[in-house]
């Protein structure tokens, strides 16, 4: 008899820890459920800004807009910017102007080639500079021999009307003879 009694209250424990685990579960799983999100993104894919930007006068892509110079013709360099006019947004400025390997530039606090910002109010600006001006800027910078490009890139990074602002592409430099 007092055997059948331990018995019966060890299961009642036992169902009694089961249940409580059982619970702790339940709400673990809904726990867990809840704390996840879709993604609005494909985490693959390039991320975007609302408002592209276009270079006009890029003669190619590789993969990045090129834009091409000539020494023939003093080395003359012109960067076109656009947005689309249909966006509804205009480039109040171009904010900085980095010039390097990658964006780590761009997204720092010195070292920019352009660190006072340039008023635009429109929807496309032409940047101009020259191969003068690159390398005085660059001193370390590899001088280009014709067919070939700068080893540094050119990010803008550009404030719209709104407040936002969006750092370009990489805009690489093909020095032609």
């Amino acid at each position: 008899m007092v055997g059948q009694i331990i018995i019966i209250v060890s299961l009642k424990i036992y169902n009694m820890k089961f249940k409580i685990y059982k619970a702790l579960l339940v709400v673990s799983a809904a726990i867990v459920l809840n704390g996840c999100s879709k993604q609005e993104t494909d985490p693959l894919m390039d991320a975007r800004p609302d408002v592209p930007v276009s270079f006009p006068n890029a003669t190619a892509y590789r993969p990045d807009p090129t834009v091409s110079t000539s020494i023939a013709a003093g080395g003359a360099i012109e960067i076109q910017l656009s947005i689309p006019e249909q966006s509804g947004r205009t480039i109040t400025e171009i904010s900085k102007i980095a010039v390097f390997t990658s964006y780590s530039r761009i997204q720092g606090a010195s070292n920019f080639y352009v660190a006072t910002p340039i008023p635009v109010n429109g929807t496309s600006y032409t940047y101009k500079t020259s191969l003068t001006e690159y390398y005085s800027k660059n001193p370390t910078a590899a001088v280009a021999k014709p067919n070939e490009e700068l080893s540094n890139r050119f990010y803008f990074l550009i404030k719209l009307d709104d407040g936002s602002t969006i750092v370009t592409m990489p805009v690489r430099i093909l020095v032609l003879s």
